[in-house]
């Protein structure tokens, strides 16, 4: 066990950062199995590693805003690290992946949700580098853009995570530098979120709810009225971390949304 007065390394804070992207706020805590198994990783207590979380989430204007001022005492490194890495996302999490095989040495955790940014070590053949990289980018933008959200459809309100999808705001294909960008995320139902790729809704800027007219017009289905129609004009559930860019809910409402 490292000494509880002895500095973080970089790969330490590395981890501990990308764990926070991952985590709701309500959730940093040392009993938060993920805690867990980061503490026995790096060999700290769960507590130091809540700790960390915390101290990460007082350097985040989303947080603060909030009058959640977190604890206040963020050091030098944990300063450094956010600087590196909160807008370089596609960094953050291969980079976490390759520090966490070191660590590890290649073994699972117990829980595929436990730090799953190592998930896919299993993959066999000539293209587990390829699909190794997707999974994890793809499973760090998902945990992202859900912990945002506290795990909840932001139109719908639904909690299931199984019906829960991390939509991107400007597709993947059209803009390669926000791909992971959990800012470039909403946490929809797969209904919500199907009807959102289609253009039939969207957030405008002020984060409210638009629907298309071609939605608007079927009032006489009971289950689009209640799930979709009726969400028109309506205020998101905002994040309480990752608030959706506007420059991106812009780009949605003027290239996606069907308007007419």
């Amino acid at each position: 066990m490292a000494d509880r007065n002895s500095r973080w390394s970089r790969d330490e804070l590395l981890l501990a950062f990308n764990l926070y992207c991952r985590t709701p706020f309500g959730k940093m805590h040392s009993r938060n199995p993920e805690v867990i198994y980061l503490s026995k990783l790096i060999g700290r207590t769960s507590s130091s590693v809540a700790m960390k979380l915390v101290n990460f989430a007082s350097l985040d204007p989303d947080i603060t805003s909030s009058g959640r001022a977190g604890l206040g005492n963020a050091s030098a490194g944990d300063r450094a690290i956010w600087s590196e890495f909160h807008q370089d996302w596609e960094r953050l999490a291969l980079e976490s992946v390759e520090v966490l095989k070191v660590r590890s040495g290649g073994e699972k955790p117990e829980s595929d949700d436990t730090f799953d940014i190592n998930a896919e070590l299993s993959y066999e053949g000539v293209t587990k580098s390829v699909l190794t990289k997707v999974r994890v980018k793809q499973s760090f933008f998902r945990k992202s853009v859900l912990a945002g959200y506290q795990n909840r459809c932001c139109i719908s309100g639904v909690l299931e995570q199984k019906l829960l999808v991390a939509s991107h705001i400007v597709p993947w294909s059209e803009d390669k530098l926000n791909r992971l960008n959990p800012r470039n995320g909403l946490c929809l139902s797969s209904l919500h979120d199907r009807a959102f790729d289609q253009g039939l809704i969207t957030v405008t800027p002020d984060f409210k709810v638009r629907v298309a007219k071609q939605l608007r017009s079927h009032r006489d289905n009971a289950m689009i009225d209640s799930a979709i129609v009726k969400m028109e004009g309506r205020s998101i559930l905002l994040p309480e971390k990752f608030l959706p860019g506007r420059e991106f809910l812009m780009w949605h409402n003027k290239y996606r949304f069907e308007q007419l």
